[in-house]
């Protein structure tokens, strides 16, 4: 038996940002994060962009500095898991059988990757992309250079890796179930993604989907009849591949969640305070569905920034302080040197008007950026700036305003953004 304390299920953004901001807020009593890796927690968005790219360290990554958990009295169980949670008793106890009494529990167990329910998925050179690990196998992989790669899903992990893949000087081909890649944005959006990547030599299958993967694309030889040589699109269309990326999103790990019968949809429901339906257990991260004080929606984000302010907002009601995660959300990519920055409600943003400042084609002329507005009822609910960081922090203020904004302003590039914020 461990003495009551702070027990954090997971090792990821959330479990350490929730760690950092538990000390800061004056907890001096026992933390102890229980993470299923081998390695402190780091950051996933690099997994798919600058590390991939070999533009960053794996101490790039970290979350906190090496040191910074023994320095302030956090226990770290690596390569642990919490098998079992009886909310009733506060206790979680761990596969090694172990049991951790808690004050409060945070569940940040996050995600896994979804797969392919198709022959051949299981073929050596089919992979996902989730963890510090097979980034680093991918890189190593793409770096070569040379390679048939096959990418299966057209969302922001997929694309990015195209860009790096094609980078590395590898043959490209996306094959998407959207008529455009990027389907949650508009089309004229997705488009302009399209053609930067084609521009870039990526070739892509849109409205089009695997059905099947073989070992070779014509007769099985013995020494590779285990690696993936051909992806069978449900056209007939047969790709030679070296190597296919599934990238067709995640599912929210619940399974310890639902054993302790906390309510789970789209991951564990909870309030604006990231309190689940067992008291004393919190969510946070990839695999919380949380109440957004905005919209009054339920709604599971599966970006760094969620986890980051979940994991603070979650500290603080684990310390029975008032707390709600009522930031918009935001997420970032970068592809062939283009930067895009979203912030908002993509709930709201489904169906409102798309308002543009600026012109996708003078972004393709290389010679300024543009930014794209969702606007429902007059209000902007989201917006995206696209190689035009500068104007990001005024987009957030002019979304958590709530102000009614005239169109017309909204649109012309000479209007200081700072002037439509109520």
């Amino acid at each position: 038996m461990d003495e009551h304390g702070m027990v954090i299920a997971g090792g990821g953004l959330a479990a350490a940002s929730a760690a950092k901001a538990l000390r800061s807020e004056g907890w001096d009593g026992p933390i102890t994060i229980v993470g299923t890796e081998h390695r402190e927690p780091y950051l996933r968005p690099p997994l798919s962009k600058e590390f991939l790219l070999g533009k960053a360290t794996e101490e790039d990554t970290a979350v906190n500095p090496a040191g910074w958990y023994a320095e302030n009295g956090v226990e770290l169980r690596l390569g642990q898991t919490v098998s079992q949670v009886l909310p009733a008793a506060r206790v979680a106890a761990l596969a090694n059988g172990e049991l951790l009494h808690y004050r409060a529990l945070l569940l940040a167990t996050g995600a896994q990757p979804r797969t392919l329910g198709v022959p051949g998925a299981q073929l050596e050179g089919v992979v996902t992309l989730r963890r510090f690990e097979d980034s680093l196998a991918l890189r190593s992989q793409l770096a070569e250079g040379g390679k048939r790669v096959v990418i299966v899903g057209s969302g922001w992990i997929g694309m990015e890796v195209a860009a790096a893949a094609r980078t590395y000087g590898n043959e490209v081909t996306v094959v998407g179930r959207a008529r455009t890649p990027l389907g949650q944005l508009e089309p004229e959006l997705g488009d302009y993604f399209r053609r930067l990547h084609e521009a870039e030599g990526v070739d892509f299958r849109v409205r089009a989907h695997p059905v099947e993967l073989k070992a070779s694309s014509d007769a099985l030889a013995a020494d590779n009849a285990g690696c993936v040589r051909c992806l069978v699109t449900d056209a007939g269309e047969r790709l030679g591949a070296d190597l296919v990326l599934v990238a067709v999103g995640v599912v929210p790990d619940t399974a310890l969640a639902q054993g302790a019968g906390l309510l789970i949809g789209n991951g564990i429901v909870v309030d604006a305070s990231l309190r689940s339906s067992a008291e004393g257990v919190f969510a946070a991260g990839d695999v919380a569905n949380s109440l957004q004080p905005f919209t009054g929606d339920h709604v599971r984000s599966e970006h760094w920034s969620n986890a980051l302010n979940g994991g603070k907002v979650a500290a603080k009601s684990m310390l029975g302080l008032p707390a709600a995660l009522d930031i918009a959300p935001y997420f970032y990519t970068d592809q062939f040197g283009v930067s895009l920055e979203y912030s908002g409600y993509t709930q709201r943003a489904r169906g409102a008007k798309l308002v543009l400042r600026g012109s996708i084609e003078t972004v393709e002329s290389g010679l300024e950026g543009f930014v794209a507005f969702w606007l429902r009822d007059g209000q902007v609910v989201a917006a995206m700036n696209v190689n035009a960081p500068r104007s990001q922090k005024a987009l957030k203020a002019l979304i958590a305003s709530r102000t009614v904004v005239d169109e017309a302003r909204l649109a012309d590039p000479d209007v200081p953004l700072a002037e439509l914020v109520g």
